[in-house]
């Protein structure tokens, strides 16, 4: 039996409330994790309900994996068994691996990334004579949010979201179009596709929704408020023979618009699910009630929310900083030398974050955290699996098992370099089209059309061919280090690079390949072939950080930079909250827009509720903007508060002696009061 005695009175009341549709309002630090892990143990081990009928959803792997690991600790891992922890696109390619047929794909289908999108979005704005003239990531973009919409190609022309007046609307038509027939041409699909797919499934044959719905009788889900219309569609399908739906989530926390989450979805959970309960988890265990007065005061400002008072029994005499900074160096200098006194008294970096709004503010803090030694690491940098030999790699272990997968295919024709050029190729692309094939059954049935190239095919034909079966005989990360031997790949990388250091990381990313392909045979022995590992890589979630090629010790001891939207989730004893300033928080496209600053007040809101122990914003009263000083104002969700709630501490001058700072203060606010005026003191 396991006991909730642990749990407090609401986070009981939630692990008790099984039957029929939940909302579990659990504000930021409530113990959500901890509630809904209580709650599917307290499932399985006191009421005896089937693991197999539990489904637990959630955004990221990492969230996944802690549930996981949290419900094996409670539980053991014989009674986990059968419980399916997923996110949504994992779940969504489970479910596809076993239907797509029905809808006309191969069963063994490609996952494209966001380069390879990009080639045939190129393709068809060819073909559409105007490759120049439009963005393709726009219409890639654009197109993403149809099929976030449920919107296809075929009724693009018919919805509201079309305009005939617009260019990019009637090129993003045609396009979308030549897309989806190149991709099913292809036998791949894309991100979107994932779950919009299944959707479609779901809808054209119910009785798929049916079947799943009656495995999983309980349905959980995470994040609620971060839902688009697709993931609501699929919640639907999954909850279509009954009703034991819970949802767990907080509006104030919804700052995703960008990405299509749709925060009604949570709003008007009791309309959507009629006979819903609603629990509320206010009582926060991260942040000291100062903060957590300065968090409330902000965001009771939004009116279209649900009505919640976050508390803490963690009292501190230590209000929330407000520092007012002359301009955007002498807020680097300040922040830096306070983090620098943090890190002389041997106390760690990594309790620390620098959060900012836009990545233009990064440069002066970097520049100086550089010139003060102190390490840092900048969340949000390019991805191990998006560097270019990495992704050559996983290219060929994605041809390997899907020779369908054109793009991959291009991408390693000719890497490395066997003299196969862009004509050879296009007259290979050119036959495939006449004859109806994909590009390797052309490549393998009719070499010949290479003329002098013919050999060159048939090797690499060959090769192919014989690794596939390699990977069936060797161990998968011993199947990998041969296939890089055999096409000289380390070779290929030191004849790339004229700087032996840039090669050396280069390969060294190639070692850290093979390592990640060891450390998934580790953890995943039952699925540790090539087939598992490619759906491991096809599915890197863009919100989770590859902490696997990371060393904690280091990691530890760096200082955390990050955008307001990567920062949620996570949570330090100290952040520097910085440029509280208008056109900044709120966003000055937000502003000039005309639109609802409801979700920069929740960035705002998710920025202060980081913070464990200390707080300290800041605003300047000049930044530098393209090159150039502009003067800034206090942004209006400081102006909103009371005096109560904040420490204003107008002699930020901390890297200075009193005499310098006097000097300082007198010379630069004198000459630009001067040239302001009454403005300045907005």
């Amino acid at each position: 039996m396991i006991s909730l005695s642990g749990l407090n009175d609401p986070q009981r009341q939630a692990a008790e409330t099984i039957e029929g549709p939940v909302l579990i309002l659990a504000g930021a630090g409530s113990g959500k994790t901890r509630t809904i892990t209580y709650r599917m143990a307290h499932m399985v081990s006191n009421l005896n309900i089937p693991a197999k009928s539990i489904l637990a959803v959630s955004f990221t792997n990492k969230a996944a994996k802690e549930m996981r690991e949290r419900m094996s600790s409670l539980l053991g891992k014989a009674k986990c068994r059968g419980l399916t922890l997923a996110t949504f696109h994992s779940l969504g390619v489970k479910i596809l691996k076993k239907e797509i047929t029905k809808l006309g794909y191969h069963a063994q289908f490609s996952i494209y990334d966001t380069s390879d999108q990009l080639g045939i979005i190129r393709e068809a704005l060819k073909v559409y004579h105007a490759e120049k003239k439009f963005d393709h990531k726009a219409i890639l973009s654009k197109i993403g949010s149809l099929k976030n919409k449920g919107i296809r190609a075929d009724d693009f022309l018919k919805s509201d979201y079309f305009d005939e007046d617009e260019p990019y609307d009637l090129a993003t038509e045609y396009v979308y179009r030549y897309y989806e027939e190149k991709l099913k041409f292809y036998n791949s699909i894309d991100f979107d596709d994932i779950l919009f797919l299944v959707c479609r499934l779901f809808k054209e044959f119910p009785e798929v929704a049916k079947q799943y719905s009656e495995r999983f009788q309980y349905v959980m889900v995470d994040e609620y408020q971060d839902t688009n219309e697709m993931q609501f569609q699929l919640i639907l399908g999954l909850t279509s023979t009954h009703n034991n739906l819970c949802v767990v989530g907080d509006d104030d926390q919804s700052i995703y618009a960008f990405r299509g989450a749709d925060i009604k979805n949570i709003l008007d959970f009791e309309s959507n699910f009629p006979g819903a309960k609603v629990i509320k988890l206010e009582e926060n265990y991260r942040s000291t009630s100062s903060i957590l007065s300065l968090a409330n005061n902000v965001i009771k400002e939004n009116k279209d929310r649900r009505e919640k008072t976050l508390w803490s029994r963690k009292e501190s005499k230590l209000l929330p900083l407000l520092w007012q900074m002359a301009d955007t160096d002498h807020e680097a200098q300040v922040i830096v030398d306070e983090i620098a006194k943090h890190q002389s008294k041997g106390n760690h970096l990594g309790d620390i974050a620098i959060l900012y709004r836009s990545n233009t503010q990064i440069p002066p803090i970097e520049d100086e955290l550089r010139i003060s030694n102190v390490p840092y690491t900048i969340v949000g940098g390019q991805k191990f699996y998006e560097k270019k030999e990495v992704k050559d790699l996983m290219a060929y272990l994605f041809v390997l098992l899907n020779p369908y997968d054109q793009m991959s295919l291009r991408r390693i024709l000719n890497v490395p370099h066997r003299g196969i050029g862009n004509v050879t190729l296009e007259k290979f692309i050119n036959k495939s089209e006449d004859e109806k094939l994909n590009l390797f059954e052309t490549l393998e049935k009719f070499p010949s059309i290479a003329g002098p190239r013919e050999e060159k095919i048939k090797i690499f034909v060959k090769l192919i061919r014989e690794h596939q079966d390699i990977f069936k005989r060797q161990a998968l990360p011993q199947a990998i280090h041969t296939l890089i031997e055999d096409i000289k790949f380390l070779n290929f990388i030191d004849k790339s690079y004229d700087n032996a250091k840039q090669a050396e990381r280069r390969k060294n990313d190639v070692m850290f390949f093979i390592d990640a392909a060891e450390r998934f045979v580790k953890f995943h022995k039952e699925h540790a072939n090539l087939k598992g590992f490619v759906e491991r890589l096809l599915l890197q979630d863009s919100q989770d950080r590859e902490e696997d090629l990371e060393d904690d010790d280091v990691r530890k001891n760096e200082v955390t930079l990050m955008t307001l939207h990567s920062s949620k989730g996570l949570e330090f004893d100290i952040v520097y909250l910085i440029g509280m300033e208008e056109e900044l928080l709120p966003h000055k496209r937000t502003i000039t827009q005309g639109e609802d600053i409801s979700e920069e007040r929740r960035l705002a809101y998710v920025g202060i509720t980081r913070a464990r122990e200390k707080l300290v914003m800041t605003y300047a009263k000049e930044r530098k903007i393209y090159g150039r000083q502009v003067p800034r104002f206090k942004s209006r969700f400081l102006n909103e508060l009371s005096e109560y709630y904040l420490e204003q501490d107008r002699t930020t001058f901390g890297h200075m002696s009193e005499d310098e700072a006097k000097q300082y203060k007198s010379s630069f606010f004198a000459n630009l009061l001067d040239n302001l005026g009454p403005e300045s003191e907005k």
